[in-house]
């Protein structure tokens, strides 16, 4: 075998294009063959679908994801002519949106690090994909509240790994080594996972990735690599051989299972019968295969485990053998969810966050001059573990995101529902009425109810002259804004004559309570000023300001 210097390889089967980098049109033929590949492995990756729950849908959503990607990436390519950076962005946009289960979200974050890593990159090679594999492994194990070893992580961390070790910047060399690597890291996973060594299969999702590296790998060498789903003979540990009674006698402590093939009616139905002279709960079940060609599945509950085996040799070649002690106690399987309520705020200041924290919230923090995250928000969501969840956005800028993880989360069998909260002080407002005590609808429109009644200030800092409702602004001033409007332009200097003059404005209408939140921005004295202004003119009123930290609104205000 010869290589030449444009990446041509000559091999005795004929001649073989190898990538030396991808570009657009390779990433399409990628993203088209994933697609080819997933459809043909579907049927199998659902098969061995058993953890966290045995729902057989890890293969078909991994597919409709990757579906949703590739007609994102049409779409785009049909619009305007895109390079590679632009591609890999198209779809990881397409599988964000189209993301079905758990390993759909996944699979959106390893797009995602390809895009982030190839931003404007006419092609990207070895060095590219080193990169990416690593940051797609540190945005996906983010998005999974509580990573365990054995799943799908595991195989990308393996792939990114022997990425980041692989000698040289060769593009064939850095995919094939990553391939690899995920396939040996998928072997291993019945040993990390009692539900995968118990069942004698490997991981569904990372079946999938590899499925997904390996079309990369096809795609940039040329030749297809076929990788089996085999049973996997594995010692199986204590816990795994144990199992809750699901019905019979208590006369009989092991529950049987084999699959069993070279059989015909006549034998299987003998094997019926003696197996109920062994023990209870028998079932011989056959495919419905034609005779001579079909597989029935046994079990029985029985205590002589030798006599079961030895029936079903007599009948046919049993395999995939599981012999399980029932125990008299059981540690129950870990829940989805651990409680029943939670609230999620969103929030741009680490003061802010911290008076979140203080209620009991779970906080997402907006990074300084970024867009909020949908993966990081509905990790947030999925992390906190509860069945219903209240979202507090404390913003109107987030709606779209807001929306998504919303949809998202619900599809995946968690009850969100976002209370519309403009403003971090309408956020707190709502917080201070949650009640878990109550019934989570009661509860959200108790919360809706109070963000509602509090009316909402901020003042900012002008960045461009413009013509508001109350005259025309110059850079540096300050600006008094009421539930979005502008009411009172002032100075630079002003800022503390500002307060005070949108704290009259917004209880002209009345109020108790006035919460203010001061921003990053905010001068020594603010608040103490507004305490001394409320106390000569409005001494009925009740002040509580916090140091909030956000770095846009110099302060937040509302009233209640």
């Amino acid at each position: 075998m010869l290589v030449i210097a444009d990446h041509v390889r000559l091999a005795d089967a004929g001649m073989v294009r190898v990538l030396g980098v991808l570009d657009a049109a390779a990433v399409r033929r990628w993203a088209v063959t994933c697609v080819d590949a997933l459809e043909a492995s579907r049927e199998e990756i659902d098969r061995i679908n058993v953890y966290p729950v045995a729902d057989g849908d890890t293969g078909t959503n991994l597919l409709h994801t990757m579906r949703a990607a590739l007609e994102a990436l049409v779409r785009a390519d049909a619009e305007n002519a895109v390079d590679a950076g632009a591609a890999v962005a198209a779809l990881a946009r397409g599988a964000l949106a189209g993301a079905r289960g758990n390993s759909g979200v996944i699979l959106s974050q390893v797009l995602r690090g390809l895009a982030e890593e190839w931003a404007g990159a006419a092609a990207a090679g070895g060095e590219g994909i080193r990169k990416a594999l690593v940051r797609a492994d540190a945005l996906a194990t983010a998005a999974v509240a509580d990573p365990a070893p054995g799943t799908i992580l595991t195989v990308l961390h393996a792939a990114a790994a022997a990425a980041r070790e692989c000698d040289g910047d060769d593009l064939a060399a850095v995919v094939v080594a990553s391939s690899k690597a995920a396939a040996d890291a998928l072997a291993e996973t019945p040993r990390q996972l009692s539900a995968l060594a118990k069942a004698g299969v490997v991981d569904a999702g990372g079946r999938g990735l590899v499925v997904l590296l390996d079309a990369l790998a096809e795609v940039v060498t040329g030749e297809r690599v076929e990788r089996p789903i085999g049973p996997h003979r594995l010692p199986r540990l204590a816990e795994d051989l144990h199992a809750e009674r699901e019905g019979g006698s208590a006369e009989f402590e092991y529950e049987v299972m084999y699959l069993l093939d070279g059989s015909d009616e006549r034998r299987t139905t003998k094997l019926r019968a003696e197996l109920a002279a062994l023990g209870d709960c028998v079932s011989v079940v056959s495919d419905g295969t034609p005779e001579g060609a079909g597989l029935w599945t046994v079990h029985v509950h029985c205590n002589d485990v030798g006599a079961a085996i030895e029936a079903g040799v007599e009948a046919g070649r049993p395999h995939r053998i599981t012999v399980v002690r029932f125990a008299d106690q059981v540690e129950a399987a870990p829940k989805r969810f651990v409680r029943d309520r939670a609230v999620v705020a969103i929030v741009d200041g680490e003061g802010i966050a911290e008076l979140f924290r203080g209620e009991g919230a779970v906080v997402v923090t907006v990074p300084p001059a970024q867009p909020l995250d949908t993966a990081d928000l509905l990790a947030a969501i999925s992390g906190s573990r509860a069945a219903h969840v209240v979202l507090l956005p404390n913003s109107t800028h987030f709606n779209v995101v807001v929306d998504e993880a919303c949809a998202q989360a619900t599809q995946a069998g968690q009850d969100v529902v976002a209370v519309p909260t403009a403003s971090a002080v309408q956020g707190l407002a709502a917080l201070a009425v949650h009640d878990p005590a109550r019934r989570p609808g009661d509860d959200v429109v108790a919360m809706a109810e109070a963000a509602a009644a509090t009316r909402r200030g901020e003042l900012l800092i002008a960045q461009r002259e413009a013509l508001t409702w109350v005259g025309r602004c110059q850079p540096g001033d300050v600006l008094g804004m009421v539930d979005g409007e502008v009411v009172l332009i002032e100075p630079a200097s002003a800022v503390t004559s500002a307060a005070c003059r949108l704290a009259d404005r917004m209880l002209a209408a009345g109020g108790e309570l006035v919460t203010a939140v001061l921003g990053a921005g905010a001068p020594d004295g603010v608040a103490e000023a507004l305490a001394e202004h409320l106390r000569h003119t409005r001494p009925e009123v009740e002040l509580a300001a916090y140091p909030g930290g956000q770095p846009d609104a110099v302060l937040l205000m509302g009233v209640e």
